[in-house]
């Protein structure tokens, strides 16, 4: 996640922008809240993604919410994954809210797991039902820096991650990728506030 941390880091130097810029990149949020909120729309409408294991066959992603403010981990669990160490002080977490491809999952307004980040690296972790997933943030990114107007600012865009390990029903993931298109909304209090549509899919 080098890239994520050098945007964060850039985020702090942008105090002013031009109105033209802004009115631009206020532009591209609309257009992104749209996307995720079509996205999900979509998703939701299409029942033979929530019931593709009611019917024996598995679908051929994993779409999954994260949402909700970021808290620092200091004890993580061992979700049997060895290229994370939850415990090293260096993730934080959020809550996972399942879309499709989660086994026994009906309701996409509870809350199904953990999602485990760094930010100040570029390894993550998703604790799910019936298994786990570990994945490296790509550095080929594509997200700009927009003021909230509040003193605080979102990062928006999208995220390429490769998963790297898998456990239980999502062993079949490993080598997979991971779009993330994310609206990470950085508060004037310091909090980190999530909201983003994950896209995994097999290799």
């Amino acid at each position: 996640m080098d890239r994520v941390d050098a945007d964060l880091q850039s985020r702090v130097g942008r105090a002013e922008v031009s109105q033209t810029t802004k009115q631009a990149v206020i532009s591209r949020r609309t257009a992104l809240g749209g996307a995720i909120g079509g996205a999900l729309v979509t998703l939701l409408a299409r029942p033979e993604l929530a019931t593709a294991q009611e019917r024996g066959r598995e679908p051929a992603s994993l779409i999954v919410l994260l949402k909700g403010l970021y808290q620092p981990v200091g004890s993580g669990p061992d979700l049997g994954l060895s290229t994370v160490d939850l415990s090293d002080g260096s993730y934080s977490t959020t809550k996972i809210y399942g879309v499709s491809g989660v086994p026994g999952h009906k309701n996409v307004l509870e809350a199904i797991g953990d999602f485990y980040v760094q930010f100040a690296g570029n390894l993550c972790a998703y604790d799910i039902p019936e298994g786990a997933l570990a994945m490296r943030f790509n550095p080929n990114s594509n997200t700009v820096s927009v003021p909230d107007g509040s003193d605080g600012s979102f990062l928006q865009g999208t995220f390429e991650l490769k998963v790297l390990e898998a456990t239980g029903h999502y062993r079949s993931y490993v080598d997979g990728h991971n779009k993330m298109v994310d609206n990470l909304h950085f508060l004037a209090s310091g909090d980190v506030d999530e909201y983003c549509l994950c896209l995994v899919s097999r290799p």
